[in-house]
């Protein structure tokens, strides 16, 4: 799961000392002082270590260091979104950790709060509005910045239009009408699901609720407030509850051989994720290429029309990096220069930038959705109406693991999800209080 943003507010009142600590000393400047990449073309070409594994980023290496003889980048894959956080945090600790990594907006709070990230304010007031504020809002907190946004996923609806077509039906527009559409697949071919509900994909049921109304953590003063089991998360909770109980879903893990090959006969027919679906799909379904096209997720208030990210992630420096500067330039580069948001369009991904966005609509379609001529200009309008100022709180991978195990067991042993949200939620309390943070209502 690739998943959303953080706003803003997240550090001032309770965790500004916390963050002032983490980013103390830095400077934004790092070993590099104030000559940054000039120096290096006196003393040799600095040599940057960096952990990435979203597609493109072989390509868009080769192409900065083409681009930039002082400054050269070594490139690491070390494992998705998760492993990679969790390997960070162990290299921070031991002081070798690379000096510039991707790394998913929703651990962004607990890298901080870890002391692993530098501050880069002082070099990127340049490419600020290169995005818009709510995409720089998932980076920036309190007047710090501590990475560049790389790519976007706004959630949208990835589906088999040759099998809806086969079907007579038609992309639902509000979660009712999916529920409906569900019913009338399963009457028209037994075999057949609209969609699968993963108890795994925290991501994705994160976003599904903030869509609803949700926010997960907020802050006011120093006392955090914890929403994972409030009234617009157990609405979808509910809702996917209903379509199980009524064997209207498939309640499976994703990406599975056994969910692969259903996919590949045919008989799953849908996947409410984010843009970067389609080259997930087309990694394990190559032959329907150009079967498959997106549209807007449904609503859960008919009219509203925003959704939330599901994903994404940004270039972040290391407080470990002695080229702190230098790192700085590389991560502006490979998120604004027009050679590396082609290279990543080409890769399948949406950019987070507001000209690799615009260079989209020039572009052709992924693979998998090479049939739908218009698919940039959908995904453009449904980027556009992104929730603004989701916060994420310090101990996202607690609460991923806590819902995960709770809600795998919901669905194995048939209990309610609303149950699974509520373990769910004390967990990530207790937890909070442990660390030594002010929750409200415990």
């Amino acid at each position: 799961m690739r998943i959303r943003g953080v706003s803003g507010s997240i550090a001032a009142a309770g965790l500004a000392v916390l963050l002032a600590a983490c980013s103390s000393g830095t400077n934004g400047s790092g070993g590099d002082g104030a000559g940054g990449a000039t120096q290096a073309a006196r003393t040799g070409p600095v040599t940057l270590q960096f952990w990435c594994w979203s597609a493109g980023q072989k390509e868009k290496v080769a192409a900065f260091n083409k681009a930039h003889p002082d400054i050269q980048v070594r490139h690491t894959d070390a494992g998705g979104g998760t492993d990679t956080a969790a390997k960070l945090l162990t290299a921070s600790r031991a002081g070798n950790a690379p000096d510039a990594t991707c790394l998913e907006y929703q651990t962004l709070p607990a890298m901080i709060v870890a002391g692993a990230l530098a501050d880069i304010s002082a070099h990127t007031g340049d490419i600020k509005d290169a995005f818009t504020p709510e995409v720089w809002s998932l980076t920036s907190f309190d007047g710090a910045v501590y990475g560049v946004p790389q790519d976007v996923g706004p959630m949208v609806m990835v589906y088999n239009k040759k099998r809806f077509d086969e079907l007579k039906i038609e992309p639902p527009k509000t979660w009712r009408d999916f529920a409906a559409v569900a019913a009338d697949v399963r009457k028209k071919d037994p075999d057949a699901y609209l969609a699968t509900f993963a108890p795994a994909e925290f991501g994705n049921f994160a976003g599904l609720a903030q869509q609803a109304g949700s926010s997960w953590w907020k802050i006011e003063g120093d006392t955090w407030t914890v929403g994972i089991a409030d009234g617009p998360s157990m609405q979808v909770a509910a809702f996917w509850q209903d379509l199980i109980d009524k064997d209207l879903v498939k309640a499976q893990p994703l990406l599975t051989p056994e969910w692969n090959n259903q996919l590949n006969k045919g008989n799953i027919l849908s996947w409410p994720s984010a843009l970067w679906a389609p080259g997930v799909l087309y990694g394990i379904a190559e032959k329907q290429a150009g079967d498959w096209a997106i549209a807007p997720l449904p609503q859960w208030t008919e009219g509203d029309d925003r959704v939330a990210f599901q994903g994404g992630s940004a270039i972040a420096v290391t407080k470990n990096s002695k080229h702190v500067q230098a790192a700085a330039t590389f991560a502006k580069w490979m998120n604004t220069d027009k050679t590396a948001y082609d290279l990543q369009i080409a890769a399948g991904e949406y950019p987070a930038s507001l000209a690799g966005q615009q260079a989209t609509t020039e572009s052709e379609p992924p693979k998998l959705v090479s049939g739908q001529k218009d698919y940039w200009q959908v995904a453009a309008q449904i980027a556009k109406r992104t929730i603004p100022h989701i916060s994420w709180g310090p101990n996202v991978g607690t609460a991923q693991s806590a819902y995960q195990d709770a809600m795998a067991a919901a669905v194995r042993d048939k209990t309610p999800l609303v149950d699974a949200l509520k373990k769910t939620q004390q967990v990530v309390v207790d937890d909070m209080k442990t660390t030594g943070f002010k929750v409200a209502g415990s």
